[in-house]
């Protein structure tokens, strides 16, 4: 009887270190070759699956699969699409348990955020109804940091350490020209509705007067005249104001600062503009020479500046979710345990998929100051280790070298999937 065979697949925003994730997969499926047949990722996440788009990594040498440890961005590609529920479309699952039939898929591992684990615990409802049950494992990712029960998600570690750095080295140059020319600077940050990032920024705070002066917060709704009542008094106190400002900051009755009009893949409130909003308001009211500048990709994808500690926990999870579907385990997803003490220490745990999915965790209120722009130390030593280390990829000609997949398909068997 034919081995069975593992599908793995990338959703969602991709991050700094989802691919160590997948090569924690890979290698570690690759030392039980007696329990697992071949390993297939899914091209572009879960529409690989849809379309039968299946890449065989068996073709990737170990060499090419260790270099994912290193390499940001999704190496196979990644997606938005949210799969229907499964009274509204029964036919999207129905393809996937084709496709995993087809090809005896009996293990999906599903790297992703709150809606991918749904759609792994789903599956794995769905297969138990078909009579061909399928091992469903999430892989905890999201820069985000949002998802409930695991103490950090991996990807957060990398893009926090970057937005630390980056405040920290924007404020030291705004600080060298704000006698003659800029004032205020303004960086935008992700973080619908959750501040973690913005909150990591406070980081770079060490000392009375170092950038960020002002973080807002998603979970504090914006409040005009004190935000620029705390823009005036820094640059009068320092001689400048750094701020840092998350994406979902929104007013008291919800409405987002930076409301695009239009929704993504998944409905949620298109965003974007939050940081030349609110510089042309510092302009306008105060006067201010400003700068801005918007993180976007630049901060999910830093992998050449990437926490020691994210890439390590990454690749562990990846490794724990081959060992749970091979100890049985089914819809769960492994977790970060932080262990107590003065001493960092981390463990993996474990939680159902169903006590994750589509659920986002914010901020605590006691991780922000009172008056609602910065972090306390609390917060900080939550942050500190979470960014700790440094795992520079290797690097040639003065660039970072990076993982250059084959990614060859193996051959169609059903019938064209139409959308």
């Amino acid at each position: 009887m034919a081995k069975p065979n593992l599908f793995y697949a990338q959703s969602g925003g991709v991050t700094a270190v989802i691919n160590a994730s997948a090569c924690g997969v890979i290698q570690t499926a690759r030392t039980h070759g007696d329990q697992i047949g071949k390993v297939y990722a899914g091209l572009n996440g879960i529409i690989g699956a849809l379309r039968e788009e299946l890449i065989d990594t068996s073709k990737e040498t170990a060499s090419t699969i260790a270099a994912l440890r290193h390499t940001p961005a999704g190496a196979f590609g990644s997606c938005r699409y949210k799969l229907k529920s499964l009274e509204d479309n029964r036919a999207e699952y129905q393809r996937l348990m084709d496709v995993f039939k087809t090809h005896n898929i009996r293990y999906f591992l599903y790297n992703g955020g709150g809606d991918s684990q749904d759609t792994a615990n789903k599956v794995s409802m769905l297969s138990l109804k078909e009579g061909f049950p399928i091992t469903c494992i999430g892989i905890p990712k999201t820069v985000d940091n949002d998802l409930p029960v695991t103490d950090n998600c991996p990807g957060f570690g990398s893009v926090a350490k970057y937005v630390a750095v980056s405040i920290r080295e924007a404020g030291l140059d705004v600080a060298s020209m704000c006698e003659s020319s800029t004032k205020v600077f303004v960086m935008e940050v992700m973080g619908r509705h959750a501040g973690w990032i913005a909150g990591a920024a406070g980081l770079a705070a060490e000392h009375e007067g170092d950038a960020p002066h002002i973080i807002v917060f998603p979970e504090i709704a914006f409040d005009q005249s004190a935000f620029l009542k705390k823009v005036q008094d820094s640059v009068k106190r320092f001689g400048y104001c750094a701020v840092v400002v998350s994406e979902g900051a929104h007013y008291e009755n919800g409405q987002f600062l930076a409301d695009a009009g239009g929704k993504d893949a998944f409905g949620h409130t298109q965003l974007g503009g939050v940081a030349p909003f609110l510089a042309n308001m510092i302009k306008q009211q105060l006067g201010y020479k400003y700068h801005w500048a918007v993180a976007d990709y630049l901060q999910r994808a830093a992998r050449h500046i990437a926490s020691a500690t994210d890439v390590e926990q990454a690749y562990a999870m990846g490794k724990a979710a081959v060992e749970f579907a091979l100890a049985g385990k089914n819809a769960v997803m492994p977790t970060i345990v932080r262990k107590p003490g003065k001493t960092y220490r981390w463990t993996v745990g474990e939680v159902a998929l169903s006590d994750v999915a589509n659920i986002e965790k914010p901020m605590p209120r006691d991780f922000i100051t009172e008056d609602g722009f910065g972090i306390t130390p609390k917060a900080r030593a939550y942050f500190e280790p979470l960014i700790s280390g440094e795992d520079y990829p290797p690097y040639k000609n003065g660039l970072p070298q990076y993982a250059r997949l084959k990614r060859v398909l193996v051959s169609k068997k059903l019938p064209v999937w139409r959308e």
